[in-house]
């Protein structure tokens, strides 16, 4: 179902004073990681999927360091993350056109439809309670390194940012970068004329992949990011699926 606009709306107020402009958390680093109790998907119940492929030899190799890049992309710790959320090609069932990005956030994953009944799935990050959202929408811009805008209540609360921001092209921000909260790539989706201020991006915190922390932003592991972004042109379709919508396929 589409996102309305009273939705939109109201999404924009709230979460513009919480930080989604930023989807950061202030979630645990590394040594507060605890692998993530396996969803339903491990077993074969994730739906609108019940066949899935084993995870037994999950491509780590995707995981390493990325050359070519105007910034260093370090190889990911994979002891931090579930290997259920690595990616994978699997067995998809679905109505929707290859090319279509479908979002499971109840499993905490994002599918990239290909042809023939399969999908490449990965982990993501999405939005914790008070901030889920489900719809349709579409990539209207993508940017590699994109900068970061913080919203101003963000910066007041957390005054030691400033010291990282500079004035940029849009407002007060942070260049893109290591450092930067997006990550090495960014999607923006819009809804017809207006801006979501949802994004699919990477993430400085790879440990998060798998959990329900940001502030609605569908967020990915770099290494996967960057593989997303080159598969999808500006004008994919990204449906994101509701709790109802996944229960009502198993």
């Amino acid at each position: 179902m589409p996102m309305t606009r009273r939705f939109l709306m109201a999404a924009a107020a709230a979460l513009a004073g919480l930080g989604l402009a930023g989807c950061v958390t202030n979630s645990p680093g590394p040594a507060g990681f605890q692998a993530a109790v396996p969803p339903p998907a491990a077993a074969g119940a994730v739906a609108p999927n019940p066949q899935v492929s084993t995870l037994e030899d999950a491509p780590a190799g995707h995981y390493g360091p990325v050359a070519g890049e105007p910034f260093p992309v370090p190889g990911i710790k994979l002891a931090q993350i579930d290997k259920a959320y690595l990616r994978t090609e699997v067995a998809y069932a679905t109505t929707e056109p290859p090319g279509t990005i479908v979002v499971d956030p109840p499993h905490h994953y994002l599918y990239f439809v290909e042809a023939g009944g399969r999908a490449m799935r990965y982990g993501v990050g999405v939005g914790r309670e008070g901030f889920a959202w489900s719809g349709e929408a579409v990539i209207k811009s993508k940017q590699e390194w994109p900068d970061w805008y913080p919203p101003k209540e963000m910066i007041e609360r957390q005054p030691e940012l400033k010291a990282k921001m500079a004035q940029l092209q849009s407002g007060i921000g942070m260049h893109g970068g290591p450092g930067n909260p997006l990550g090495a790539r960014a999607m923006y989706l819009w809804q017809g004329n207006a801006d979501t201020l949802f994004r699919i991006h990477g993430t400085t915190e790879p440990w998060t992949i798998g959990k329900s922390v940001s502030s609605g932003c569908i967020r990915m592991i770099n290494q996967d990011v960057m593989d997303l972004y080159q598969r999808t042109p500006a004008g994919t379709r990204v449906v994101v699926l509701g709790h109802a919508k996944v229960a009502s396929n198993r």
